[in-house]
């Protein structure tokens, strides 16, 4: 797997799917795990739908 996405969308990913998940717990509801991908893809720094979409946010080093 190849990075996609870059250190900015990383951190906003991980901050949306925190929200997202602490939202879910709150209101004790399943939707709260919808959390957990943007969570993954942020950690990874990968992204399946930017793959598809050809989208490459993440800078490579030569």
């Amino acid at each position: 797997m190849n990075c996609n996405v870059g250190k900015t969308e990383q951190a906003i990913r991980i901050t949306i799917g925190a929200a997202i998940v602490f939202t879910g717990l709150y209101y004790r509801s399943w939707w709260g795990l919808v959390g957990l991908a943007p969570i993954i893809t942020g950690t990874t720094r990968y992204c399946p739908a930017n793959a598809v979409f050809g989208i490459q946010n993440c800078k490579v080093n030569q």
